[in-house]
């Protein structure tokens, strides 16, 4: 399955089932932690669990033609033998295009957990109720195309976070303006 298959796979089988409670920082650096979840092709009824975070370096809404965005600590060149310049025309050609400059993958830990997909939910959905986390996000998706879920989860993050920075930018502008 090459990778254009296996973001149509991501797109109809990722779930964003907990979001980060805040929107994207317009003017500075936002980490989003995040555990992505996804039933074991190696270990039937069991799920892997990868926890890690994306750095959204200087979001920026409007960004001349020459910089374009880069996707770091995905694996795309590991696992599907592409490199950046093609992943960012494929998801151009798809009409998504990511307001900036640097989105960089840290995974943390790649475990598993021993039981289904459901139970993995449910014990990881108690955690963050437990911890009171608003910072994290949760979701499913296919074990075989996880970089595609994540880049979704920051795509729809981007998209909820438009309207307020937006209004920012221009708060800003007129304040500069103003002097």
């Amino acid at each position: 399955m090459d990778f254009m298959e296996k973001w149509d796979k991501a797109t109809q089988e990722t779930k964003i089932l907990r979001s980060r409670l805040r929107n994207l920082l317009a003017f500075e650096a936002t980490e989003l932690p995040y555990v992505a979840l996804a039933s074991s092709s190696v270990n039937p009824g069991d799920t892997v669990v990868r926890k890690g975070k994306i750095v959204v370096h200087r979001p920026l809404l409007l960004l001349p033609s020459r910089f374009l965005p880069q996707f770091e600590g995905f694996d795309f060149e590991e696992d599907y033998q592409v490199d950046s310049d093609k992943i960012r025309r494929f998801l151009l050609m798809r009409g998504i295009s990511f307001p900036s400059l640097k989105y960089c993958n840290e995974t943390h830990t790649v475990d598993v957990f021993e039981g289904y997909l459901e139970k993995a939910v449910d014990y990881f959905s108690r955690e963050m109720e437990k911890r009171e986390d608003v910072h994290s996000g949760l979701m499913l998706g296919p074990e075989d195309c996880w970089q595609f879920s994540v880049i979704i989860y920051v795509a729809t993050l981007a998209v909820r976070s438009l309207p307020g920075d937006l209004e920012k930018l221009l708060d800003d502008f007129n304040k500069k303006k103003d002097w």
